[in-house]
C-alpha cells in the first residue's frame, strides 16, 4: 500500500503530540503536518495536502465542524487534491456527529480508539471508504431509520406511491440478487463493523471482506458504506 501523508488539527497538546509521535513510528504513515487551532489547521493543510486530516471537533477558534466544511469547498472549488476528513473526538451527541457528516467527514471516531484500530480507520478511509465507530454508527442508522419512517407515513397519508427510488432499487436486486454471505456482510456493515473485525467475526480474510463490500457496493449502486447502509435499511434488506 502507497505511503498515507497524515495531517493533524487538535488543540490538546498532549494528545496531539502523542497521535504525532505513534504514527510517526508507524511504517506507511508520514504527519506532513499538525496544529493546534482551526486557524492555522487550515493554512497547514493547503500547503501539506495530505491525503487524510484528522480533526477534532472542539477546536478553541474555529470549530471542527466548519474545518471540514471549508476543506471540502475548498477542493470542490479549485479542483485541490482530494483529502480525507477523519473526526477523531470525545464528542457523540446527535448533532455534532451528524453536523460532521453534513459538513463532508468521511469518517468519524471516538479518542478512546485504541491505536491499533486507528490505523485500521486510516487505511479503510485511504482507500476510499467512510469508517464510523459503531457508537456513532448507531446515531447515523437511527436518524436513516427515522427518516425513512417519516418519509413513509407521509406519503401513506398523501395516498401517493413511494417515490421511483424505491422500485429501481428492487430492480436492482431483481438483476443483483446478494448471496447469503454479502448479506451476512451487510448486516454487519450497517452495525459499523470495521473490515478487520468482519473478518474476524465471520472468520474470513480481510481480503476476502474487501470483496464482498466491492460486490456489495455494485449490486446496489452505493459509492461507499454508509450510502449502503442506509439503502439497506430504507429497502428492508437489513432490520
Amino acid at each position: 500500500m502507497s505511503e498515507i501523508r497524515v495531517a493533524l488539527i487538535e488543540d490538546h497538546d498532549l494528545t496531539r503530540v502523542g497521535i504525532k509521535m505513534a504514527l510517526q513510528q508507524h511504517e506507511g504513515i508520514t504527519v506532513v503536518g499538525d496544529a493546534a487551532n482551526g486557524t492555522e489547521g487550515l493554512k497547514m493543510v493547503r500547503a501539506t495536502k495530505p491525503d487524510i486530516v484528522i480533526v477534532d471537533i472542539g477546536l478553541p477558534d474555529i470549530d471542527g465542524i466548519e474545518v471540514t466544511k471549508r476543506i471540502k469547498d475548498t477542493q470542490a472549488s479549485a479542483a485541490e487534491p482530494d483529502t480525507k476528513v477523519l473526526i477523531l473526538t470525545f464528542q457523540d451527541n446527535e448533532q455534532e456527529v451528524l453536523a460532521a457528516f453534513a459538513a463532508g467527514a468521511d469518517s468519524y471516531c471516538m479518542k478512546d480508539i485504541s491505536f491499533e484500530q486507528l490505523l485500521e480507520v486510516l487505511r479503510v478511509t485511504y482507500e476510499g471508504n467512510s469508517w464510523i465507530d459503531p457508537a456513532i454508527a448507531r446515531i447515523v442508522l437511527k436518524k436513516a431509520k427515522n427518516h425513512i419512517s417519516a418519509t413513509k407515513q407521509i406519503e401513506k397519508s398523501k395516498t401517493v406511491m413511494i417515490n421511483a427510488t424505491d422500485s429501481e432499487f428492487n430492480q436492482l436486486i431483481e438483476a443483483y440478487p446478494l448471496t447469503e454471505r454479502e448479506l451476512e456482510v451487510l448486516e454487519l456493515i450497517v452495525q459499523g463493523y470495521s473490515n478487520a473485525a468482519i473478518a474476524q467475526k465471520l472468520y474470513i480474510t480481510v481480503g476476502t471482506v474487501k470483496t464482498h463490500v466491492r460486490n456489495i457496493l455494485n449490486k446496489l449502486s452505493a459509492a461507499d458504506r454508509t450510502q449502503a447502509a442506509v439503502l439497506a435499511l430504507r429497502s428492508g434488506l437489513v432490520g
